[in-house]
């Protein structure tokens, strides 16, 4: 890992894993992490994942050890807004107030958009960190600092071999989420295309679509979904409201083309060269036939993709934002700013 402030201490940061990927990315950083832990597990004390492979810096931590260490504790990563509560409850300490505290907004806003108000928007003493600078464009963070970092990717490896002239696609929970995944444009995208969905909760996906060009993939540990993912022709993001997904960055990187709803940031966030990004859905459609039909120029756009997943989204630059975050939060503070589209650096 490279850091922009290699003098600067490691830090001892207290933080829940919420986020899988985004969590696997974070602790890939010099500092300690604390993981509150608890005997039933649960939203609060889930510790760490078991299906996961991070860092022996990850520690996990009971309510009581935290309070016998509550003065090692230089920050803390707030992720939702019950945490607050929590860590002074178990710390003793208040975030914001005598423990430096970021929150990390992972998430588009709900509700009222584009007028949906933050839940820190009246606290001028935790900013906010947006994972994409289209949440911090659409969210209303009132008087709270606004940060962006950009998502950091573990480099799972250029897999690419598009054997399968099909598309895959990776979403959670497409019956419940249904029109915010876009599950409901599945069967008309299987016209063009046969689809493997794969994700969390995709078994019960034959509630919603049935079309006999979209077969059911499951929901794989990480490591063979990216073998999977990287065998189809193209990659399909079919998503109209979500944060920008971590699969398609991962898509990117396996090395495949993506065909992509210019939807959230994912309509800024891939290349023309690496791939077809539109609301027409139409131009999708001719994108994914082009793909299909055209093993070679699926493979060149595949490898733009993975160049540009590569340099915006890498681990090293990721870890390199939140050390200079966190030197600035730990160190000089944060003095109040006007919620504009504001990067870390």
């Amino acid at each position: 890992m490279t850091f922009s402030s290699p003098s600067a201490p490691a830090r001892t940061v207290l933080h829940w894993h919420v986020h899988g990927s985004w969590t696997t990315a974070f602790v890939q950083g010099r500092h300690t992490c604390l993981l509150p832990v608890l005997p039933e597990g649960g939203p609060w004390g889930g510790g760490r994942p078991a299906a996961w492979d991070w860092p022996a810096r990850a520690e996990e931590a009971t309510p009581e050890q935290l309070r016998e260490r509550a003065d090692e504790i230089d920050a803390v990563v707030l992720q939702r807004p019950e945490e607050i509560e929590l860590v002074e409850r178990w710390t003793g300490r208040r975030p914001g107030v005598d423990l430096p505290a970021v929150f990390v907004e992972h998430n588009t806003p709900k509700g009222d958009v584009p007028t949906s108000r933050h839940p820190m928007a009246d606290r001028d003493d935790i900013p906010v960190v947006h994972v994409t600078h289209f949440n911090a464009l659409m969210w209303d963070t009132g008087r709270a600092p606004v940060r962006v970092i950009e998502h950091g990717v573990l480099d799972p490896g250029d897999r690419y071999t598009g054997e399968l002239d099909r598309a895959a696609v990776v979403v959670n929970e497409p019956v419940r989420r249904h029109r915010v995944t876009g599950t409901d444009l599945l069967a008309g995208f299987a016209d063009t295309i046969g689809l493997d969905v794969y994700g969390i909760g995709s078994e019960r996906l034959g509630e919603a679509v049935t079309h006999p060009g979209v077969a059911i993939g499951g929901d794989l540990p990480q490591d063979r979904l990216h073998t999977e993912m990287a065998r189809h022709r193209v990659y399909l993001h079919p998503v109209r409201w979500t944060s920008l997904g971590l699969s398609l960055i991962e898509a990117m990187m396996l090395g495949m083309p993506v065909v992509a709803l210019a939807t959230t940031e994912a309509a800024v966030d891939v290349p023309a060269e690496a791939g077809v990004v539109a609301t027409d859905l139409r131009v999708l459609h001719e994108g994914l036939r082009t793909y299909r039909d055209d093993p070679g120029l699926a493979r060149e756009a595949g490898s733009a993709a993975r160049a540009a997943a590569l340099a915006r989204h890498g681990v090293d630059r990721f870890t390199d934002d939140w050390e200079r975050l966190l030197a600035e939060v730990v160190d000089g503070g944060l003095a109040p700013r006007p919620p504009h589209l504001v990067s870390a650096g």
